[in-house]
């Protein structure tokens, strides 16, 4: 399998994209096997869909895939995960800390296991799988971490408290572990994309259709015309091709950015 991909910018290393079942997860896990990467998957869904895709992915880029199904919310799951890919592949290169999930509420309406759950998936997992990889990647001297924190990394949404708390320290995890790594050739980043027509924001499309008695795509319109200039949903390809170039010897004095990719959002 190696031959297939000589000479590829990720050849012959491994990346764990934590959440890459489905959505930005499974773009990015697509863009780094083409990238010559072998991929450990992570994730919830159907065995058998997962068992398909992983052969799938293994099948169109010539690498080798594994999976493993820890909850990114149990400290011991994710020991359990890394140490899996130390075990199968001799340890992490790139890691993305993709795994997330969301609940809308305001603050004093906000169910306190809600909150608890988001800071443990999208800020406390990345803190667990980077403190488990970085003692490899540093003896390699070579390693990746890509944060997917989000446009709430860098400002707010009403009724999104446990979200942006925790996108926002995903940032700040992020620019510690950059500067913690500054002399070495390891760097930590984060993407910060705006809206990606994943299934989490398809059920947000579909709410508001619902609400306003109106047609799917113009719920996507809305959507957009509220926060996001370009009028255009950010794609999980994009957002991929954006990885892979953090991964490029191009992008070895990128260090601890927080780098938006969100039609503008952010500009405003």
């Amino acid at each position: 399998m190696a031959s297939t991909n000589a000479g590829k910018l990720l050849s012959g290393k491994t990346a764990l994209v934590t959440g890459s079942t489905s959505g930005i997860g499974l773009g990015m896990a697509r863009a780094l096997a083409g990238s010559g990467a072998n991929i450990v998957f992570n994730g919830f869904g159907d065995a058998g869909e997962i068992e398909q895709l992983q052969a799938d992915v293994a099948k169109e880029f010539g690498v080798q895939t594994a999976y493993h199904n820890a909850d990114m919310s149990k400290p011991a799951e994710i020991e359990a995960m890394i140490a899996f890919a130390d075990d199968k592949f001799g340890g992490v290169d790139v890691l993305v800390n993709n795994a997330g999930i969301q609940y809308v509420a305001n603050i004093e309406d906000f169910p306190t296991e809600k909150w608890d759950a988001i800071i443990a998936i999208n800020l406390t997992s990345a803190f667990h799988t980077s403190r488990l990889v970085l003692p490899r990647m540093r003896a390699k001297n070579w390693g990746r971490i890509i944060n997917l924190a989000s446009t709430h990394g860098l400002v707010g949404s009403a009724q999104k408290s446990a979200y942006v708390a925790a996108k926002h320290g995903l940032i700040g995890l992020t620019k510690v572990g950059a500067l913690e790594t500054a002399t070495t050739g390891v760097t930590v980043n984060a993407i910060c994309p705006g809206f990606v027509l994943t299934p989490l924001v398809q059920k947000q499309v579909d709410a508001r259709a619902s609400k306003d008695g109106i047609s799917n795509d113009a719920a996507k319109q809305a959507l957009l015309a509220d926060k996001q200039p370009s009028g255009e949903f950010v794609t999980p390809e994009e957002l991929g091709a954006l990885a892979v170039f953090l991964c490029s010897d191009a992008a070895k004095q990128v260090r601890g950015v927080a780098w938006n990719m969100d039609g503008g959002w952010v500009a405003q």
